[in-house]
């Protein structure tokens, strides 16, 4: 299995640590046999028909930041993800959720170019969900992107195999760790900006966190679920969406003097989209403190279900990867036996 990687990040460079360590495994359980054809990062590309050097490519990103030490085959063409040959094509570029560039031109480049695609980058979900999923239909290849929800934690798989047969009418979670993070050390008497820096300090919060505390990351999370989940067709633009930089110190006062405390709150209820600081019981299921994420899906024969992760980090994101890269080889394996 040809695969492209696109974005040498954290999650990037996790995902091929990854891959090494579970080569025979992967081999030997489900028959993968993959092959990295090429790795793009914001320098360039590296290119090698028959598979680059993982540990190599590993070494060099580390040393110079670079993957244009690579001694291999140099591509400067804008339109690599068509040219060159792979099964697989993996967009792992940041988030932009204001026109979801470049990750959406990269994903339509593969999906026409008949690759399937996995993704992490929850921006193109966001904005274009409808149209990506009817642009993989039409291609017939498929386009998975477990990672851009609960990180490692499959939330997506659990709500759409796990609950088979039955209908989810509703969900409510706590999306984003960062807030979560930031609003567990406010509940412990800690002043926004000083919780900020806290979360900064240990890694939890990016330079820049504004998509975390604008609530924009868990909003982009729940358009993703609502659509993949519910079956709707919704963007951003339909989320009732209120962030956690306001919150007034007394109200975890008076949320804890009642058993309860703030949390940022994500839900999907009869096409209601909405994301924003409520007090929760801490009796609730999704109660969860930290980093952790939490969502709570009701449905109407089995009740409530409750599945508890991870939000982020460079390998469990990888995890999710790799369980859809097995997704789609046991799918194409399906496929040509039919």
């Amino acid at each position: 299995m040809r695969i492209i990687v696109c974005g040498m990040g954290v999650v990037g460079q996790s995902f091929l640590k990854l891959l090494l360590a579970s080569y025979t495994t992967l081999y030997k359980n489900y028959g993968i046999k993959p092959r990295v054809v090429a790795c793009v990062d914001s320098k360039g590309i590296t290119y090698s028909p028959t598979g680059l050097d993982l540990k190599k490519v590993l070494a060099i990103k580390e040393k110079s930041g670079s993957l244009l030490e690579y001694a291999g085959y140099k591509l400067n063409s804008r339109n690599y993800i068509e040219e060159i040959d792979a099964e697989v094509f993996l967009e792992l570029t940041p988030t932009n959720l204001s026109n979801a560039e470049p990750g959406l031109s990269h994903i339509i480049s593969a999906l026409r170019s008949k690759k399937n695609v996995i993704t992490v980058n929850k921006g193109p979900l966001a904005l274009s969900f409808s149209s990506l999923i009817e642009l993989a239909d039409y291609n017939n290849v498929m386009f998975r992107f477990s990672g851009t929800v609960g990180g490692g934690t499959p939330v997506l798989e659990f709500a759409k195999h796990c609950l088979k047969g039955d209908k989810i009418t509703s969900f409510t979670g706590i999306l984003n760790g960062t807030t979560n993070y930031i609003l567990t050390r406010m509940s412990d008497g800690l002043p926004f900006d000083e919780a900020l820096r806290d979360a900064k300090e240990k890694g939890y919060a990016e330079a820049n966190p504004s998509l975390d505390i604008e609530g924009d990351d868990a909003a982009a999370k729940l358009v993703i679920m609502a659509n993949w989940i519910m079956g709707y067709k919704v963007t951003l633009r339909d989320v009732d969406k209120t962030g956690i930089t306001n919150i007034n110190p007394d109200e975890f006062s008076r949320a804890a003097s009642s058993g309860k405390s703030i949390k940022l709150i994500a839900k999907c209820d009869k096409k209601e989209l909405y994301v924003k600081p409520i007090p929760i019981s801490k009796d609730d299921p999704i109660y969860v403190n930290g980093t952790l994420n939490a969502v709570t899906f009701r449905s109407e024969h089995s009740g409530e279900q409750t599945i508890i992760g991870k939000g982020a980090g460079g390998m469990e994101t990888a995890s999710s990867i790799l369980r859809d890269l097995i997704e789609i080889k046991q799918n194409m394996t399906n496929y040509q036996l039919n």
